[in-house]
């Protein structure tokens, strides 16, 4: 077993941002080699992220981008927000929004199969790269990938992408600012369908059955004929409309009109037509379970480990 120089050491530490002392005892297990060092290092970390997976990955960022007539939304979780703001974090998760506009991949497995942008490894080799350095669970959670007229919105740092898709004959500087208030809208009021043609069926009529359920509880209302009840129940269900449909709901910058009305409007001052075609909204950590931690106990366990 070949002793590491320090120079050799330094330039490990360099290359991975591993530790002094897991740089020297990589190189020296390796017999001074210093790819295989790094192999052998990768391969510990590959061991210790397998350990932390059970972790939950709730921090990180959300980026929405646009090259040309292609965007991307994307959503890549990490342990801690003081992670999230590590520069080689940001720069991955950009490298991948760009590995999705340039290869179009199916899932997110064949995203991480594919050949990261700007790189020479894959996009899962690249991840677990930095989680050399970084040391916490990362998770490349989900993505979206649009082409088209589209107009990309990131609010709070990260904390939540939205990409809108404009169907529109105008060029796309005239129709950049009714695209971008339409994604303010989207990350403001977070609408669960584009319009009330989008709503499925079956949730439509669980909204009329919950609405017919509460009149039949309701005295004033049980007494009334059904036609009459089932008339009430249509206005109720246009509310239904308003409050989840982004081209019907009140527009946040003037609730005297609806988005519609609004995107109607723009497009007659500008003399052509401006279709909202389509949105995704992500926003960071939702859904995902977070753990409460006890930090002490944590700390104890991990004390006790080392001894």
């Amino acid at each position: 077993m070949a002793k590491a120089s320090i120079n050799e050491i330094k330039d490990l530490m360099k290359a991975t941002g591993v530790g002094m002392m897991d740089c020297k005892k990589a190189l020296e297990e390796a017999d001074g080699d210093r790819e295989k060092a790094v192999t052998i290092l990768r391969e510990k970390g590959l061991a210790t992220q397998a350990k932390k997976s059970g972790r939950v990955a709730a921090e990180g960022i959300v980026t929405s981008v646009v090259e040309g007539n292609v965007g991307a939304v994307v959503e890549v979780n990490i342990e801690t927000d003081f992670a999230a703001n590590n520069e080689e974090f940001k720069a991955f998760v950009a490298a991948v929004a760009k590995t999705v506009i340039e290869k179009n991949p199916a899932d997110v497995d064949s995203l991480k199969a594919a050949t990261i942008s700007g790189g020479d490894k894959s996009v899962e080799e690249t991840l677990q790269d930095l989680f050399i350095k970084i040391r916490e669970n990362m998770v490349i959670r989900r993505f979206a990938r649009f082409e088209g007229v589209l107009v990309p919105y990131v609010h709070g740092g990260g904390s939540i992408g939205v990409m809108v898709k404009l169907d529109t004959d105008l060029p796309t500087d005239k129709v950049f600012e009714v695209g971008k208030d339409c994604a303010l809208q989207v990350a403001a009021m977070n609408p669960s369908y584009l319009n009330r043609e989008a709503v499925p069926a079956e949730v439509l009529e669980n909204e009329k059955t919950i609405i017919m359920a509460q009149m039949a509880e309701d005295p004033k209302m049980a007494s009334k004929p059904e036609q009459v009840k089932a008339k009430i129940a249509e206005g109720k269900v246009g509310k239904y409309y308003s409050e989840n449909c982004l081209l019907e709901q009140a527009f946040v910058k003037d609730d005297k009109m609806t988005v519609q009305q609004y995107v109607d409007s723009v497009a007659k001052q500008l003399g052509g037509k401006i279709v909202v075609a389509d949105y995704v909204r992500f926003e960071r950590g939702e859904g995902v379970e977070k753990k409460a931690d006890n930090f002490a106990e944590e700390v104890a366990n991990m004390a006790g480990t080392n001894k």
